[in-house]
């Protein structure tokens, strides 16, 4: 199990950690309700420097990030993030990702965890272009602080305009006194924030300035199992449950990403799924009674016949009531469509509905 820089004041704070994408991770402190409504209402900090990152650098890195991802990156400027996937040859996704523009010939891609070496060995495979690329996975930690008070907490400690950064934008300038900190306005929760990468030596430094300053704003760490609550909460895809290596950007609902003014791997294929349609569909569904959705569950329709399967599900904290997302053939995947969730060998029904559930 690797550590972060960060575990021994997780472990000091009485986190309940587990293992997570072969890192050793807090889970909760004081409870995922708690911690869920922290980030909703003003600010919290999620250690989650177990993401991967790869630097891409030389003239043809654009040409290289072009080839394996889905989206379009000739479109960023310095400065610009984008939301991305690498699809694989068989019609499924290799990885969801971050592209981040830093130059004309550099760029960071940040991606899953539990996907660090197979992403890597995915790229280096279709790098025939000389592109260096560098894996600094184990040297940088990452700290999102999310919430409405974020910017406000968080502009004592930089020379950055947190508050006028705009959405999926990042700068590079210094933090807490700590030079070359990537400060980015992305986040997983829905709530607003910053992303904040940094050397490991300077973790706990900047841990503790930013408690400092987020204090009177009540800031808190908070878990993974909230940061799943929260990003469910926005219908954003999680690698490993709404995607994966069988599922394509076109079933998921990924079509906005996946662009076809260029050629990337699988494009032809991807593309002709476009045009044709697909036969199954992630939807968002909201539990009409009593009842917790889980990944896995089977979803049927009303004869009792298996049309689909949960991919995430929860007990909403924002909401009060169950939600979650699956996989459903085409003809149940219209917004409005009444499913049934087996839970239990009960048939509980729900609604089809548009994300996000939750409309902040």
């Amino acid at each position: 199990m690797k550590n972060t820089a960060l575990t021994h004041i997780h472990e000091s704070l009485g986190a309940k950690m587990v293992p997570f994408a072969g890192y050793n991770m807090p889970v909760q402190y004081e409870g995922i309700n708690i911690e869920h409504e922290t980030v909703r209402n003003s600010v919290g900090v999620f250690d989650v420097s177990h993401m991967g990152e790869f630097y891409l650098k030389g003239k043809n890195a654009l040409k290289l990030i072009q080839k394996v991802t889905s989206n379009d990156a000739s479109v960023l400027h310095d400065g610009k993030i984008q939301y991305s996937c690498m699809p694989n040859t068989d019609g499924g996704i290799v990885d969801d990702l971050l592209v981040y523009r830093i130059g004309n010939e550099e760029y960071m891609l940040v991606v899953n965890a539990s996907n660090i070496e197979k992403d890597w060995n995915w790229i280096s495979k279709h790098n025939n272009l000389g592109v260096e690329m560098i894996n600094k996975s184990d040297e940088i930690s990452l700290l999102a602080i999310q919430g409405p008070d974020a910017a406000e907490a968080l502009q004592p400690l930089t020379n950055l305009d947190l508050f006028n950064m705009k959405y999926y934008n990042f700068a590079i300038g210094t933090f807490a006194g700590v030079e070359n900190v990537i400060v980015s306005a992305t986040g997983y929760t829905g709530s607003g924030g910053f992303e904040i990468y940094f050397k490991n030596k300077d973790a706990e430094h900047i841990w503790n300035e930013v408690f400092k300053v987020g204090e009177k704003f009540g800031i808190k760490p908070i878990g993974l199992a909230a940061r799943d609550t929260l990003r469910l909460e926005m219908g954003f895809c999680l690698y490993g449950n709404d995607i994966n290596d069988t599922t394509s950007p076109i079933e998921a609902g990924l079509g906005w990403i996946t662009k076809f003014t260029k050629d990337f791997i699988n494009s032809e294929n991807l593309k002709t799924q476009k045009e044709t349609g697909v036969t199954k569909k992630l939807v968002a569904f909201e539990i009409s009674d009593k009842g917790i959705p889980r990944h896995g569950y089977e979803i049927v329709d009303t004869n009792n016949t298996v049309i689909g399967e949960v991919t995430s599900g929860t007990m909403s904290p924002s909401l009060k009531k169950g939600i979650g997302m699956g996989y459903v053939t085409k003809e149940h995947s219209k917004i409005g469509t009444e499913i049934f969730i087996q839970i239990r060998n009960k048939a509980i029904p729900a609604i089809v509905v548009k994300l996000p559930f939750y409309k902040g």
